[in-house]
Parts: structure tokens; C-alpha cells; sequence
């Protein structure tokens, strides 16, 4: 049986000792997530826990909160984009870091073209993947989603571009 270290979390959520400022150092990337919901509406939202998973096939995981709606648009075979911010941000981490309202058009002022999945593709991203829903895992207040990537765009030139990076200074909230 593993001993309880003095820094564990509480299944309450709270921290105690070093958990939420040494997980909130775990860099991550800053994506923003594009789904549709199979009817002609689309949303987006900023993703910072995308991952890769496997290179043959190509997937990537991404953890969305359950509280979001696109949940409920998001089954087997759903496609999705998953555009990468690049540094320095074009706006975008701020525009969908706000977060969208069923209904609303999240995609108002922002550059886009149409992906082959029929979902945009920011134009002001590093580059974007298009995919399809693999798979879903239950992850306690998140759902991962394994994405198996059809196809790739750059929209800018990834050897002279960085990918926006995100460090937390809490790990247990945004």
C-alpha cells in the first residue's frame, strides 16, 4: 500500500502543501478546439491539455471540462480541428478563452477557412489539425477525448513561429 505524502490532494479538491503550484507547472500548449454539432452550428474554445498519443495512427488526446456544452456534440466519429495559438497570440487565446454560449457565433471577427472535415480553421493559428472523435475516457471533472488526426494545415512558418506555451500558477483551477 503507497504511503499518503504530505503534499497529496484531498479528495475535497483542496490543496495541501506543494500539489497546486507544482502542477501548475506542468507547461502546456494553448489549442483552440473547433467541433460542430452535426447540424451546421459550430463552436469553439480554448484547449490548454492537448497531447499526443500515438504516432501510427497520428491521435492526440484533449481533456474538456464536463460543464461545457460541446460535451454533448462530441461522440465516435465527430470531427473536430484543433488549431494551435501560436506565440505571440494573435488574440486568440483571449477571444475563446472567454468562452461561448450555445447560439453564439464564436467565430465573429476571427479569420477562418473551411477545413475538408467542414469545420473552420483559424487562419491566425501556428497550424491546425483536423480529426475524428476515437474515442472518450471519463477523467473526474474532465472527459479526454482521443483524436485521430486525418489531416494537417501550417498557417504560419513552423521553423521561424513558436507555439504559445502555458504555465499555471495554480495546477487545480485555469
Amino acid at each position: 500500500m503507497a504511503r499518503k505524502s504530505s503534499s497529496s490532494v484531498e479528495s475535497s479538491g483542496e490543496s495541501s502543501g506543494e500539489v497546486a503550484p507544482v502542477l501548475g507547472r506542468i507547461p502546456s500548449g494553448a489549442f483552440i478546439l473547433v467541433v460542430g454539432d452535426g447540424n451546421g452550428r459550430t463552436t469553439g474554445m480554448l484547449a490548454s491539455w492537448v497531447q499526443q498519443a500515438s504516432f501510427d495512427p497520428p491521435q492526440v488526446t484533449v481533456a474538456v471540462n464536463k460543464s461545457r456544452f460541446l460535451t454533448d456534440w462530441l461522440s465516435d466519429d465527430s470531427p473536430v480541428t484543433i488549431n494551435q495559438v501560436p506565440k505571440p497570440d494573435a488574440g486568440l487565446f483571449k477571444h475563446f478563452g472567454r468562452g461561448f454560449e450555445p447560439g453564439v457565433d464564436a467565430f465573429s471577427g476571427v479569420p477562418t477557412m473551411p477545413g475538408e472535415n467542414g469545420l473552420p480553421l483559424l487562419t491566425n493559428s501556428l497550424a491546425s489539425l483536423e480529426g475524428i472523435v476515437a474515442d472518450k475516457l471519463e477523467s473526474g471533472d474532465h472527459l479526454i477525448y482521443l483524436i485521430t488526426i486525418t489531416s494537417a494545415r501550417s498557417h504560419q512558418p513552423l521553423d521561424s513561429t513558436e507555439p504559445y506555451v502555458h504555465i499555471r500558477k495554480n495546477g487545480l483551477n485555469y
